[in-house]
């Protein structure tokens, strides 16, 4: 299937490592310009070395979604390199589940507001594109009590809500905006490996939930992100897709 990406430009937020890294090189792969950022600059700068072998425009900052100011700088350096954005991903998250006030106020000034920010930067520059497209990774702790129930569950949920409401706001506009949830998913340097490492109970217990017997790839959440970036997913808008190998149990309709 030809997806229609190809000369499209992407904002891809946390794309150095894991399921955003994932998204940033599938939509490369697809022919699409890509922009990305994260905290670490050498990873940005590695990441855009990586990315640009795939013969498409990119580029990228170092910054802090936390940080608005930052964040639609580099928004509109995109836009200004691109000559526009079509579609904006945001998929950083703080993975605060702590229960302390610090990890509420990470949680939402990181996955919350990042989000927001996000789509109110590229907003400018989505109503002028014709094909624009909002994804926002949210997670199947948006969808039930699991061990990150708190503030990392809780905003995740708010984020599959904020994105269903642009989706009704923006249809006019022809912007599609949908969500997607990841089950659990492992890759090297991921929280996954690191809690293999430091709490293997906890580890073998999440492992043996999924009836697939093993946790995803962030490949696998990266495919049902960016085929509901493209055009060929126009009509599909205002839905959430679980991408968890039958993890949880909770009925979609």
């Amino acid at each position: 299937m030809d997806l229609g990406l190809k000369g499209l430009n992407a904002v891809v937020t946390g794309a150095t490592k894991g399921i955003g890294r994932a998204i940033a090189e599938t939509l490369a792969a697809e022919g699409v310009n890509v922009s990305i950022c994260a905290r670490n600059a050498g990873e940005v700068e590695a990441t855009v070395a990586a990315l640009k072998a795939k013969g498409v425009k990119v580029h990228g900052a170092a910054l802090d979604v936390a940080d608005g100011a930052a964040l639609k700088a580099w928004v509109d350096a995109t836009a200004a390199a691109f000559g526009g954005v079509d579609i904006a991903v945001a998929n950083v998250s703080a993975l605060a589940i702590g229960q302390d006030e610090a990890s509420w106020q990470r949680e939402f000034e990181v996955d919350m507001m990042g989000t927001v920010r996000l789509v109110n930067a590229a907003m400018p520059y989505l109503e002028k594109s014709g094909k624009g497209s909002i994804v926002a990774v949210s997670s199947v702790s948006g969808r039930e009590v699991d061990f990150a129930a708190g503030p990392y569950g809780t905003f995740k949920a708010a984020l599959i809500h904020y994105v269903q409401g642009l989706a009704f706001q923006l249809a006019g506009k022809g912007i599609r905006a949908n969500t997607i949830s990841p089950g659990n998913t492992y890759f090297p340097g991921g929280v996954w490996e690191q809690i293999k490492n430091g709490n293997p109970a906890l580890y073998a217990q999440a492992l043996a939930l999924n009836p697939t017997g093993r946790m995803g790839t962030p490949q696998e959440m990266a495919n049902g992100a960016v085929f509901l970036t493209s055009p060929a997913a126009s009509f599909i808008t205002g839905t959430n897709l679980v991408i968890d190998g039958a993890l949880t149990r909770g009925v979609q309709f």
